[in-house]
């Protein structure tokens, strides 16, 4: 296991590339830091995409986040640039990142950005009898 981080992300071909579906990360352990103060900033970040030919390796991702560490970011830019990444890296349908980052001098912050392929229209969600609606 590589113990340095990476700005390299890996894809793999996604096995079922004829279906819609949701692949989503969960990341509770993203660092950066604050470009003003150097003081390190702690976000959750919650990755959900459709992929269209390729998917991301989590290996790479891991290493990918991790690169981030000693890196001064604004929370707006770094949620920005890890999607712009991203996207680069995969050419997904539709692809969502949310980073809800901890709190700092009292404030939360949670950055919300977005991708959707020119080329596809998300299905309807299903509503099946007696289920809940589906998140949002």
């Amino acid at each position: 296991m590589s113990t340095q981080p990476s700005t390299e992300l890996e894809v793999f071909d996604n096995p079922h590339p004829s279906r819609d579906y949701t692949i989503r990360i969960h990341t509770p352990e993203f660092t950066c830091n604050c470009p003003k103060t150097g003081q390190p900033d702690f976000a959750t970040l919650d990755l959900e995409y459709v992929p269209d030919q390729a998917c991301v390796e989590l290996k790479s991702f891991k290493l990918y986040i991790w690169s981030y560490r000693n890196e001064g970011a604004f929370h707006e830019d770094v949620t920005n640039k890890i999607l712009d990444d991203l996207v680069k890296a995969t050419e997904p349908r539709f692809m969502r990142l949310t980073a809800v980052f901890n709190v700092r001098g009292g404030v939360y912050t949670t950055v919300v950005a977005e991708h959707q392929a020119d080329h596809w229209t998300p299905k309807a969600v299903v509503q099946l009898p007696g289920s809940s609606p589906a998140p949002k």
